[in-house]
């Protein structure tokens, strides 16, 4: 479950940087004359967003905070939210497929060879205790999530499977992979 959040006024004064925030959902539809939106949450867990009391709003000026007055689950998969500033079917047009971000300090720790995207970029991929490169990115807009691995110069590009990932060392920031013959000749 994710901490409670404090809300903070101030919130509507400060500017919130994409890169400091994780990509939670897009408003997909209208759920009333109200001004309710429907959210489709990126997550396999929507259940775990029903206490936040504000989220970022990816605007063409930015992300701007919006407070929610109330959020619950919509047939087990979409949140459907009332947000505070949203009064109307009209203003919740404006809305539509636009994204929704919450801050990277929201985000629950991970452990073992669990890990965000974002937390791996600048690992160095090993494999038999040899440096295979570093992650440049994650890809994960395909069936298979990738790495894109550094290699010296030349780029190599790798499955993010579990059946690869041996150990993830945070610390070290390393992750450790076996992977089949011939994958990094592709």
């Amino acid at each position: 479950k994710l901490p409670k959040q404090k809300r903070d006024n101030n919130l509507f004064f400060s500017t919130m940087k994409k890169e400091a925030c994780f990509y939670l959902g897009t408003i997909v539809g209208k759920y009333s004359f109200k001004g309710e939106v429907l959210v489709k949450i990126d997550s396999d867990s929507p259940e775990d967003y029903l206490t936040l009391e504000s989220i970022f709003v990816d605007l063409p000026t930015g992300l701007v905070p919006f407070f929610i007055r109330k959020c619950q689950l919509h047939k087990s998969s979409l949140l459907r939210i009332d947000f505070e500033e949203v009064r109307d079917e009209a203003a919740a047009d404006t809305l539509l497929k636009k994204e929704l971000y919450l801050p990277l300090s929201l985000l629950p720790p991970l452990e073992g060879n669990k890990f965000y995207y974002h937390e791996v970029i600048g690992f160095t991929i090993l494999e038999e205790g040899k440096t295979i490169g570093s992650i440049k990115t994650v890809h994960d807009q395909g069936a298979q999530a990738l790495f894109e691995i550094d290699r010296e110069g030349a780029t190599a590009l790798i499955p993010v499977h579990d059946d690869f990932i041996v150990n993830v060392d945070r610390t070290a920031k390393t992750i450790t992979v076996t992977l089949p013959e011939g994958l990094l000749d592709l």
